[in-house]
């Protein structure tokens, strides 16, 4: 872990971005295609997902949410930090959060990455992204420390744990409970670990509420479909479940923490339309999103490097590293 007791002067939200309206949809997916070898049929047909919803993914909003009850939480009870937020595709982007922080006069910060598990796309890229914004900004750009992961917190846990105990009690019997996570290739799983911390995450969760009958499968793979990719995919677990006569589900998108695109079209939408398909009534639970448990965790890991205050986590593994190796998530 870190030296304890640094200080700060911002925090630093840094997330995904998502389009606000129709006509930012083709150029936020051409950021974050770019570099990426994806034919653009994909990205068209990727693009009318937006459609449903007249062009606006949730997570902006869903970002501002949190910063507003992070504010809330840092002005009751410290440390009273200003907040600023940036995203690697769509506006606020890094490049002008972190110019704007250095007109400001901040020198250091601490950042809090939406997203709680270690991989390349969830991780590390964001670790360049930070770097790249900072090389345009030059030497005035604050520095930037990344708060470590944390799908072991015990108040990300109960904050999930929460989440599906609502979806849990709109059945009268005991559900299936479906934990999904963003599919990634596996070529990049092998070098992270990601899927180890998914099934601890989902272990945990499933334990607090007492659920034995669970998995943990994956959505919203992309890529060409010569490449493996994690799986099962969370439609054709739904079908097998169907076949097993599993006649109710709870799916918890465990691996976001926030109900952005990739769960309201591709579990609200896609998985919801073959359950139904299929006659398996699927309730789908919240993300940790603004919580009061899940906002709290941020301080907590925050106060960890401002005050040294004890590292806490649950489960089978302990604390993720504080700074990572150079070949952490390759």
């Amino acid at each position: 872990m870190s030296n304890p007791q640094t200080t700060y002067e911002a925090v630093l939200i840094v997330s995904f971005g998502g389009p606000e309206g129709i006509d930012d949809v083709i150029p936020f997916l051409e950021n974050v295609l770019r570099g990426r070898n994806v034919p653009r049929e994909r990205m068209v047909q990727v693009a009318r997902h937006y459609d449903f919803f007249g062009g606006v993914s949730p997570i902006n909003q869903q970002n501002r949410d949190l910063i507003a009850a992070l504010k809330g939480e840092l002005d009751e009870n410290g440390p009273r930090l200003p907040i600023y937020w940036g995203n690697r595709n769509w506006h606020p982007l890094l490049v002008d959060t972190l110019q704007r922080m250095a007109d400001d006069g901040i020198k250091r910060s601490i950042a809090f990455i939406t997203s709680a598990y270690s991989s390349y796309s969830s991780c590390r890229q964001y670790r360049e992204n930070i770097r790249d914004a900072q090389a345009v900004v030059g030497n005035r750009a604050p520095e930037v420390d990344k708060l470590r992961g944390f799908y072991n917190h015990p108040l990300f846990i109960e904050a999930n744990a929460d989440q599906v105990r609502s979806a849990l009690s709109q059945f009268d019997g005991n559900p299936h409970l479906v934990f999904t996570a963003h599919s990634i290739p596996e070529s990049m799983a092998v070098n992270c670990e990601y899927v180890g911390q998914l099934t601890e995450s989902s272990r945990l969760v499933a334990e607090t509420l007492g659920q034995q009958n669970w998995q943990l499968v994956y959505q919203s793979r992309s890529g060409s479909p010569m490449i493996p990719w994690l799986g099962p995919d969370v439609c054709d677990h739904l079908r097998e479940l169907k076949a097993t006569g599993v006649t109710d589900v709870v799916v918890a998108p465990i691996g976001f923490i926030s109900d952005h695109m990739e769960v309201i079209y591709d579990l609200d939408v896609q998985a919801k339309k073959v359950a139904d398909g299929i006659g398996l009534n699927m309730v789908r639970a919240a993300t940790a999103g603004t919580h009061p448990l899940f906002v709290k965790m941020i301080r907590e890991l925050i106060l960890e490097r401002t005050d040294g205050i004890p590292v806490r986590t649950v489960g089978l593994h302990g604390p993720s590293h504080d700074v990572c190796p150079d070949d952490c998530c390759v």
